[in-house]
């Protein structure tokens, strides 16, 4: 039940008893790929960007471009960016060598092509907006009339992915299952398919943003409306699938050189069940509930599956997974960078833009270094020792008759990522980052609702802390919800904390438990709260009681060699004495923007960024304190020190104290 790369050298070992042939030449035949054909390196490369942000696609393209930019002129390849959204880094004065603030549409993108005369083009990081452009203006035959070079995975892998038919009969070539489904041009045809598959049937559209145009339909009446408006506002073709809702949603993101090295970066599990858009669902990296067959099972078949497509660069592949069996299905194939991938990236410090550009250059894996620690080999499999909890951000009270509901369309507008050394620390901590009004884990905020816990809201988290408060089992829980058993004791596991602590004073309030409490993620303001006392005398208390954060470092290689990063959260489930740094050099410190949201977006990171840059040219060593996984000011190589952590009076005091900065900038 374990990694089935090298399955071949039983098979060497074989050969070698039997027939006697040298161990080296034997070797030499199963693991040598016969070298690509590669030119020469363009001496200049457009890149597609994102154009203006949506809900579906947001600054995490200003992050995937930025770090192509950062590649492509690491190599002294000259960069020509388009794209018209000026609220960006990679827009930025010193990012790309020329910015042409243009509509990302295949007359003008031609243009540039025609004046500029580049000998290659990225197409995978402008997102779907950039895809789509892309793939016009390979239809038109632009690229081959310029003679421009796709970099990268080939333009027929992506437009391969995203054509629902073409995917289904690609993979099923393969000998791997996609989900029961059938294509429909028309209204008719979705309908007729519903009739053969059974009803409840989920509805797709093809090349769509952020799961545009989908959704579940129970009966005829359900799929008629929502055939009729996706085939009129988002695609021509429509992908009617078998319901798998309930199952678990598993991703997996996958990197392929053109020599065929093949590693998968990260693996992440929805907390919801399938039948919430991953954009939509609370996502955990490492997975959690996996057993050792199944996660190499599915590891097995991302990796069968991004060479059968030829994908060179990075790669996001999403499965169903039966909670009850072994049996799963692949979703879908994103051969680009998603939303997915800057969680994903920014939960392993595994920098998956950066190294895509690189291998769409048609560099090896094995020829670049590995961040982390600076001296091994890009091409490994990081090794997490912490949890990543990522929670999007809804702002549905800012629109007028709009469903609460959420499902497989898009409707948040940003997402945070906490870091912690067990689940309920990054749980906890990544409510409060969504929204600073929220305390953590609260059963206080909502009221019971069993509808809502079955037909989720943007609030479904806070009627399941309600609902664990008022004595519903785990088993009535998960029949409601269909959320792992697991995540769902864990949940339990906060809320019998919070009835034990509202149960005695601060003043009976022991070392003991304030231990348990904070290494179980809870804040002092919500400590306070359950006590009937104050923030800053629990504070006080906690400090006289010597419980102090640990500041640890992002270690993806499992202490096998020592991490060099300077990638940081605090924790409370480490001994005290083992910081993983120093504190021994003046920083000054700059506070981010946190979450995206309406009236706050990428714009702000746009100012951290700049203000991190003009504080390095004053040769002023920087602390970025930001925990938005989206951003260009949470990357590595922005700040001397990032602290992926809580925008709050607590955490950043408790930096403060650690750090002793110079000074802190918060605009």
């Amino acid at each position: 039940a374990g990694p089935q790369d090298l399955e071949c050298l039983f098979d060497v070992f074989l050969t070698n008893v039997r027939t006697g042939e040298k161990i080296k030449d034997l070797l030499t035949q199963h693991l040598v790929s016969p070298p690509p054909i590669i030119g020469d390196n363009p001496k200049k490369v457009l890149i597609i960007g994102s154009g203006g942000l949506s809900i579906g696609q947001a600054g995490e393209f200003d992050y995937s471009g930025s770090q192509a930019i950062k590649a492509l002129r690491e190599e002294n390849i000259q960069t020509v960016l388009i794209n018209p959204n000026i609220a960006t880094v990679q827009t930025s004065k010193g990012m790309a060598d020329k910015v042409y603030f243009l509509p990302l549409v295949p007359e003008y993108v031609e243009q540039v092509i025609k004046s500029e005369r580049p000998g290659g083009v990225l197409l995978t990081f402008g997102g779907q907006t950039g895809l789509n452009c892309g793939v016009e203006l390979q239809r038109l035959g632009v690229f081959d009339k310029y003679n421009v070079k796709i970099l990268g995975t080939p333009i027929q892998a992506i437009i391969d992915t995203e054509d629902r038919k073409v995917f289904s009969e690609r993979i099923t070539a393969i000998g791997e299952k996609v989900a029961p489904s059938m294509a429909a041009h028309s209204v008719s045809e979705a309908l007729a398919a519903a009739e053969i598959l059974g009803y409840p049937v989920m509805v797709r559209a093809a090349f769509s943003l952020g799961g545009l145009g989908s959704g579940f339909a129970k009966d005829i009446t359900e799929l008629t409306n929502l055939a009729t408006q996706a085939l009129q506002a988002h695609s021509s073709q429509l992908i009617i699938d078998k319901s798998l809702r309930g199952w678990k949603e598993v991703e997996y993101e996958v990197v392929r050189d053109a020599y065929d090295n093949c590693i998968t970066v990260c693996n992440m599990e929805n907390v919801d069940p399938l039948g919430i858009h991953t954009g939509e669902s609370i996502v955990v990296a490492p997975s959690q509930t996996l057993s050792n067959k199944e996660y190499n099972m599915l590891r097995t078949t991302a990796i069968n599956v991004i060479r059968h497509f030829g994908v060179v660069g990075e790669c996001n592949i999403q499965y169903a997974l039966s909670p009850n069996s072994e049996e799963f299905y692949i979703i879908e194939v994103n051969a680009r960078l998603s939303r997915s991938s800057a969680l994903a990236s920014k939960a392993t410090g595994y920098p998956l833009a950066y190294i895509a550009a690189k291998l769409a250059l048609g560099m090896p894996l094995p020829s670049l270094k590995n961040s982390v620690t600076g001296v091994t080999t890009a091409c490994f499999e990081p090794s997490l020792d912490y949890c990543v909890v990522k929670i999007p951000r809804w702002d549905l009270a800012k629109f007028s008759r709009v469903s609460a509901k959420i499902g497989s369309s898009m409707k948040s507008v940003g997402e945070v990522m906490a870091i912690g050394r067990k689940f309920e620390e990054a749980f906890q901590k990544a409510l409060r980052m969504v929204d600073e009004n929220v305390n953590g884990f609260d059963p206080k905020l909502q009221v019971v609702n069993d509808e809502e816990l079955k037909e989720p809201t943007d609030k479904r988290m806070f009627v399941l802390a309600a609902a664990l408060r008022s004595g519903y089992t785990v088993d009535r829980l998960y029949d409601l919800t269909k959320i792992d058993r697991w995540f769902l004791e864990k949940m339990k596991n906060i809320i019998d904390l919070t009835t034990q602590l509202e149960g005695i004073d601060q003043a009976h309030l022991s070392r003991g438990t304030m231990l348990q409490v904070k290494q179980m993620g809870f804040s002092d303001k919500q400590i306070a709260g359950a006590v009937k006392s104050t923030e800053l005398a629990v504070r006080k208390q906690r400090e006289e009681y010597q419980i102090t954060p640990v500041v640890k470092q992002i270690d993806t290689v499992a202490a096998e060699w020592p991490a060099g990063t300077n990638y940081l959260y605090l924790t409370y489930n480490a001994d005290v004495a083992s910081h993983d740094v120093n504190f021994d050099v003046e920083h000054t410190m700059v506070i981010g923007s946190g979450v995206y949201r309406i009236g706050c977006s990428v714009e702000f990171d746009c100012s951290a960024v700049g203000c991190l840059r003009e504080l390095r040219k004053l040769n002023k060593k920087t602390i970025m304190v930001n925990y938005n996984p989206e951003t260009v000011s949470t990357d590595y190589d922005m700040s001397d020190r990032l602290y992926f952590e809580e925008i709050s009076f607590e955490v950043v005091m408790n930096i403060y104290n650690l750090e002793n900065p110079t000074g802190v900038i918060l605009s």
